[in-house]
């Protein structure tokens, strides 16, 4: 009797460990949404409504839409309701939940004194980065000003001061490598805004916002439209102006999450290939490094690609700027190539003409860039 005990005990924590492991691998998409401001930070004003309200209901609507759609997506908000946060404890809430995609909803408005207070419109989209012009430092000082909200706000936010030009500078390299994915996605949610919500286009922009900057996951921060403007304060106010802002949003996620799932197919089904296909282990010969090309740039690889020829490499990086060959962007990868696509230089490690035969450099450049990817060429272009 008691082996049988200790048998069927065996047999429940086996079951148990085994069920545990079907739940860890199936892990839900993480979509995180973040009403910006809120409790005590009303944000901007307009004639009745505040910015904090506007956020909340637009991101509730858009969590809705997500959780009763699309199946596999775990929906988790910053707040849900009228509360204060820092910037900082939306992006750890985020990082905590190990999220997949990070969306910061606000609302836009200019200075009291400028002659178009009443007249401005427009949906904007933005990504990290650095800013471009006077314009779009001015939204990141502005979004960024809540922490003055917080004692010791300086040690907190490590020395960055909102309101100093010079701190700026600290966002230049920060999360490079979700950038494409990021501007891809800002990129839909405005062609959405205008063709769903009937918005003027403001485009897709780059400044540096902290709470961007310090979520560890692809990242956008969207700006509704101007609550200065009477117009627009009335719309985005409205139940029905509330709801076509989260459908366009809704419907740029339900095409970011459509082709998050093939990649991760493909990746997949690449993996379970290699493994199935791969021949009896032998002896790996020592590879020896080859010394970088003598060139100032990454060698374009469309330039010089055999015609007809399909070949695989592993691209770990994409920048709206190219490095010089040897960079320290690159952690030592050489030699490097690039591409340039949709105005981003894309920069690839290894080439080979067999899917499995590539297999052992993406582990390479994967232990240096989590995110790198395998992508297929034909005739000296990107196969999609």
């Amino acid at each position: 009797m008691k082996h049988s005990y200790c048998f069927t005990r065996v047999l429940s924590l086996l079951f148990a460990f085994v069920l545990g492991l079907s739940v860890v691998s199936a892990k839900d998409f993480v979509l995180v949404i973040d009403a910006g401001h809120g409790g005590r930070d009303a944000g901007a004003l307009g004639n009745k409504a505040k910015e904090k309200d506007i956020n909340l209901g637009v991101a509730l609507k858009l969590g809705r839409m997500v959780a009763n759609n699309v199946p596999g997506v775990k929906v988790v908000y910053t707040r849900d309701k009228d509360v204060y946060l820092t910037l900082q404890e939306r992006a750890n809430k985020a990082n905590r939940v190990e999220g997949d995609l990070f969306i910061s909803i606000h609302t836009n408005s200019i200075d009291k004194k400028s002659p178009n207070r009443k007249t401005v419109a427009g949906a904007s989209t933005w990504t990290l980065g650095l800013h471009r012009s006077k314009e779009n430092l001015e939204v990141a000082k502005r979004e960024n000003s809540v922490i003055y909200l917080e004692n010791d706000f300086s040690t907190r936010y490590e020395g960055f001061d909102p309101n100093s030009t010079e701190s700026y500078i600290i966002f230049e390299f920060m999360q490079y490598k979700h950038m494409e994915q990021s501007i891809n996605f800002a990129s839909d949610i405005q062609h959405e805004f205008v063709s769903v919500a009937n918005r003027v286009d403001r485009g897709v922009r780059q400044a540096g916002f902290w709470v961007l900057a310090k979520t560890s996951m692809p990242a956008v921060l969207v700006e509704l439209d101007f609550i200065c403007n009477p117009t627009q304060e009335r719309f985005l106010s409205s139940e029905s102006g509330q709801t076509k802002m989260a459908q366009a949003i809704y419907n740029a996620f339900v095409k970011y999450k459509s082709d998050y799932d093939r990649k991760q197919n493909s990746r997949k089904g690449s993996a379970a290939t290699a493994t199935s296909s791969a021949p009896a282990p032998t002896p790996e010969p020592v590879e020896v490094e080859k010394p970088a090309p003598r060139e100032t740039q990454p060698r374009e690889s469309e330039q010089d690609d055999a015609s007809g020829v399909t070949y695989y490499k592993v691209q770990f990086m994409a920048l709206p700027r190219k490095l010089p060959a040897g960079s320290k962007e690159f952690k030592g990868l050489s030699p490097v190539e690039c591409y340039k696509e949709g105005g981003m230089y894309k920069y690839t490690y290894g080439k080979s003409t067999d899917r499995n035969g590539i297999q052992q450099q993406y582990k390479k450049v994967k232990s240096l860039f989590r995110d790198a990817f395998i992508i297929q060429f034909r005739d000296g272009k990107r196969v999609k």
